[in-house]
């Protein structure tokens, strides 16, 4: 489960700004989603003499365990220049980086301890969260942010700068897309990553309902006797999803993502159906797909045979584990000619083959370049 971790940071050495700038990237690379980014403050040194630092607050969505989260902060700090003496105290630092709070959590381990044990005392930390976090509880303390900062007895004199931090999501723009399409194969991670992004890029998600086709486990029994009234329901469902949903105005979400197109009925009904009912099949499919919306943008992702095995195995549904490495070959020849010949749609095909966009943040990231790109 992602959980979302309240980070400090901090820089009073070389190019303050541009220090915070490197550290919000590397983080949003390594760790996760930045959901929030506060003012950048000027703040005088606390407990020693030096330059003044630069201060904000961020809030990051991951789904790393605290010690993981804290030690990639420390690493991002070393690849940033910092060098900490042991036994120094407080000293100046090109960055400086703390876990303040991880929801409601409280974690006291060698590494880590959550919520910071000095945070209700320091200005610098308290007024920055007071921007994104203003009511989030102390789970020791039990007052809010907001509470803690007006009885904070730190009487350090902050002020903002005019220099906003920017949130690297922003990298990635789908502005120009309404809806997008995610395809591919079976077990290829179409619902995952399309979940992924409505999250991310607050965009509505669409997900296909095959969980409550009450014909798809009689099929992987009895291919030849379902195969008809499992692509016929399929098609009839789609149609109204995709007409329902893409009708249905929300105001509140930027674009919209699904994990299938309508046009997969067409590409797996032409191996499953025989041909006598694949014509009567494909003559209806027509006469609906031309009512249907179009992605603006159709994302298909490749994987080869032996990695979609092992997803399928991995995710465990019972009536998939008997799915021969053939019916899926047929399948992605299936999509691929439909997509060689395609000419309507705006089509990115993507390998992904050598990924995990699930456990990598770093394929997620590189799967969203293609997309964009």
């Amino acid at each position: 489960m992602a959980k979302h971790v309240y980070i400090s940071i901090g820089s009073n050495k070389g190019d303050r700004f541009q220090n915070l700038q490197l550290a919000v990237n590397r983080m949003f690379d390594l760790i996760g989603a930045v959901e929030n980014l506060s003012k950048v403050y000027t703040s005088p040194a606390f407990g020693f003499e030096s330059d003044p630092f630069l201060n904000a607050c961020l809030i990051v969505k991951t789904e790393l365990q605290p010690d993981e989260v804290m030690q990639t902060l420390l690493d991002i700090e070393t690849a940033l220049g910092r060098t900490r003496t042991e036994g120094a105290g407080y000293e100046a630092r090109v960055i400086d980086l703390d876990i303040i709070f991880i929801e409601d959590e409280i974690i006291n381990t060698e590494l880590l301890k959550v919520p910071h044990p000095e945070m209700q005392k320091r200005k610098f930390v308290l007024l920055p969260l007071n921007d994104i976090a203003s009511k989030l509880e102390h789970p020791v303390l039990m007052e809010s942010v907001k509470m803690l900062l007006e009885g904070c007895e730190d009487s350090s004199e902050l002020s903002p700068v005019a220099q906003k931090l920017v949130n690297p999501i922003t990298n990635f723009n789908f502005s120009h897309q309404n809806f997008i399409a995610i395809e591919g194969n079976i077990g290829a991670g179409k619902t995952s990553l399309a979940t992924k992004m409505s999250e991310d890029f607050n965009a509505k998600l669409v997900l296909e309902r095959f969980a409550d086709n009450p014909f798809l486990p009689k099929f992987y029994e009895d291919g030849p006797r379902y195969a008809f009234p499992l692509e016929m329901s399929f098609l009839a469902d789609r149609y109204q999803q995709i007409s329902d949903d893409l009708s249905q105005l929300d105001l509140f979400k930027d674009f919209i993502v699904s994990d299938y197109d309508v046009f997969k009925s067409l590409i797996f009904s032409r191996i499953t159906l025989q041909e006598d009912e694949f014509k009567l099949y494909r003559k209806l499919f027509y006469i609906m797909y031309k009512d249907i919306a179009k992605p603006d943008l159709y994302v298909y992702l490749y994987q080869n045979t032996e990695r979609l095995q092992q997803n399928i195995k991995k995710r465990g549904r019972e009536y998939e584990q008997q799915i021969e490495d053939d019916y899926l070959n047929k399948i992605n020849l299936g999509y691929l000619e439909f997509l060689k010949n395609q000419t309507e749609l705006k089509v990115k095909i993507i390998d992904i083959s050598d990924m995990d966009f699930v456990a990598n943040r770093a394929d997620y990231l590189s799967v969203l370049k293609a997309i964009c790109s």
